[in-house]
């Protein structure tokens, strides 16, 4: 069942709307128990022997996160810290209780793992951070110890999990789209109430370059009046280059202008189409999918049959998820876009992120 398209179906009557917010009041009700199970000691919130960090937010998709853990661990790899990442690998196809580790494998699926942790992995695999996948975050957490000693786990996509206790929290902020109708799931967007962010370490802002000023400063009054005292950052996406995915050759980000096509299957799939348009590319075709989707080899054909001869561009995300048989169907002019993460503000500001990382990263990164 497509449950984006429900949604929208329901938000069409009146009568929808009310089921819609019924089930919201629901979730809500949900959310709270969970909470308060952990804080009024009902259920055991448990800790690990190495620094724990949240990466994460309060609304359904599309903030950005997977490219600020990216961030965070190239950040703290770099200096040799040993850092790893813990995930509950959303929507895997092949599921297990016991952990998954990602490290140093190139034959691994990304069905065991699920799709941002399986292009996680293969980011970092040259920076050798190994990413953990389990629906127990802390079994996760002990597994990335007893086997790789890490001194900072990074917690992705954990706000909403209270087992593993953390020691900070980052939560990012869509600029675009910061808390939707300030409804909870399924009527709105929202997660937990906005009450949530006084958890908050440190709140980044993301696609900052796609809103104005007077947005920004908007999203953080909203902010101050759950969290007066916490560190608001802004960043935005930037990309690198493109990555030719039949040869594996870096192409120039200037080498590819003019009339092109893309697909994504991402929360928001109209900020990587902004992107490419901010790009100089004429956007003829576009093919969106809900989150997470997986790829057959008859979407790849459809792609082929009706693109012409127009470069084809997609995510790192969405090609990981390609069919095994996908070279025998797109044969040339196939692209990724490589795109990273970028605090705004320069050294200054960067440091108050790493600082909640690990508060000795300026001593490590000044010795």
């Amino acid at each position: 069942m497509d449950l984006l398209k429900l949604k929208e179906d329901l938000q069409k009557t009146a009568l929808g709307r009310g089921v819609l917010l019924a089930a919201s009041k629901i979730y809500g009700v949900g959310a709270w128990l969970d909470r308060a199970a952990y804080e009024n000691g009902w259920k055991t919130s448990t800790s690990v022997n190495s620094r724990v960090v949240c990466i994460g937010n309060i609304t359904a998709g599309g903030t950005g996160k997977t490219t600020a853990v990216l961030l965070a661990a190239t950040t703290l790899a770099k200096e040799g810290i040993r850092v790893a990442i813990v995930s509950r690998g959303y929507k895997r196809q092949q599921k297990t209780d016991e952990p998954v580790v990602l490290f140093d494998n190139p034959d691994a699926d990304w069905r065991l793992a699920g799709d941002e942790p399986f292009m996680m992995s293969r980011v970092l695999n040259q920076y050798k951070v190994p990413v953990v996948i389990c629906p127990d975050r802390a079994k996760a957490a002990n597994e990335a110890l007893r086997r790789f000693k890490s001194q900072i786990i990074l917690l992705d996509d954990g706000l909403q999990h209270h087992r593993l206790k953390r020691d900070a929290n980052i939560i990012l902020v869509d600029a675009k789209n910061p808390f939707g109708n300030r409804h909870l799931l399924p009527y709105g967007i929202l997660r937990e109430p906005m009450t949530a962010l006084k958890r908050a370490s440190l709140i980044l802002l993301t696609h900052c370059d796609q809103v104005s000023e007077r947005q920004l400063e908007d999203i953080r009054d909203q902010i101050r009046i759950h969290n007066d005292t916490v560190e608001i950052l802004e960043s935005v996406h930037e990309p690198e280059y493109f990555v030719d995915i039949c040869s594996t050759e870096k192409v120039d980000l200037t080498q590819i202008k003019g009339p092109a096509a893309c697909f994504c299957a991402l929360g928001h799939p109209e900020s990587f189409e902004t992107t490419l348009e901010n790009l100089g590319l004429e956007l003829k075709q576009k093919w969106r999918f809900p989150d997470h989707q997986f790829y057959t080899a008859e979407n790849l054909r459809t792609f082929e049959e009706t693109r012409g001869n127009l470069p084809l561009i997609t995510t790192f995300k969405d090609f990981v998820k390609f069919p095994d048989n996908w070279r025998d169907i797109l044969t040339k002019n196939v692209y990724v876009l490589s795109v990273n993460l970028k605090i705004r503000g320069g050294e200054k500001e960067f440091d108050k992120f790493t600082d909640i990382l690990y508060p000795k990263f300026s001593k490590i990164k000044n010795r």
